[in-house]
Parts: C-alpha cells; structure tokens; sequence
C-alpha cells in the first residue's frame, strides 16, 4: 500500500521559527550528516514601474499532490537521502517573507546539496502553483517563472 504524502502547503509565508524547529527535530538522526536548505523570500522586484510588494500564491491542491508523490519518489532513487521535506506558501505572502522552503538531508553534503537544487527546480517548473505578483498600489500581474 502506497503511503499518502502530507500536503506541502502552508497559509501565508513560512516562518524562521518553523524552519528552526524543522531543523532542530533532526538532531536526534545521528546518522545524518548532511542538511541542504533553499529558502524562497519574495523579492521586491521593480514590475512596468512599481515594485512588488507581494506575491498572492495559489494551486491546483491536488494535482499538486499527484504529481509531487513520482517527483519525490524518483529523487529518493537518484539520491541517497534520509529526508526530503517541503513547504510553500498558499495565499499572500509579502516581499522580505519566505514562501519556499526545502530541506534534504543525507549522510554526506552532495547528495543533500543536488537533491535540494534537483527538487526546487521541479517544483518551480512541473507542479500546477502559480504567483500573482501583487504591485505597489495593488495592481497586480501573474508571475512567470525563468
């Protein structure tokens, strides 16, 4: 029986006292030696003249979640991981605030490190979440990924 992934959302940005107490449940794993983290912070990008002051994110929940579970699966296979853990915001989250936060963690950095860059870039690209970029004045525009 296949084990059903926890949802990665999380309402509003991901907060510095979350990802400090995700990091600190991991003390107890003596056998890892390895943590890789990316950190997403929306940037106060300048957009036709204003600046961000925002990004309003939201998903297709489920497919999201269908498609995460192959993702994940072929990241454990590649890399020789312990954990693989990822949380994104839903809903606004302000410019200086983090909306992305992945944590690989292995027995030696490498595998932790290009796991952690393989993951973001197939979050980024391949699941169904998208950013309206929410402008100074609140105008806004959908963002597009590079």
């Amino acid at each position: 029986m296949k084990k059903e992934l926890k949802s990665i959302f999380t309402r509003g940005p991901v907060s510095s006292q979350f990802i400090g107490e995700e990091i600190g449940r991991h003390a107890v794993k003596k056998e890892i030696g390895a943590h890789s983290l990316f950190l997403g912070q929306v940037r106060a990008d300048e957009k036709e003249g204003q600046k961000v002051i925002a990004i309003e994110y939201s998903a297709y929940e489920p497919m999201v979640m269908e498609k995460l579970g192959p993702i994940r699966e072929s990241i454990f296979q590649k890399y020789p991981l312990h954990c693989l853990h990822i949380y994104h915001s839903l809903g606004r989250v302000n410019a200086g605030e983090i909306s992305l936060f992945v944590f690989a963690s292995s027995r030696h950095r490498k595998p932790a490190i290009e796991a952690c860059q393989e993951i973001v870039e197939r979050i980024k690209f391949d699941l169904p979440i998208w950013g309206k970029e929410i402008l100074e004045g609140e105008h806004s525009q959908w963002k597009i990924n590079h």
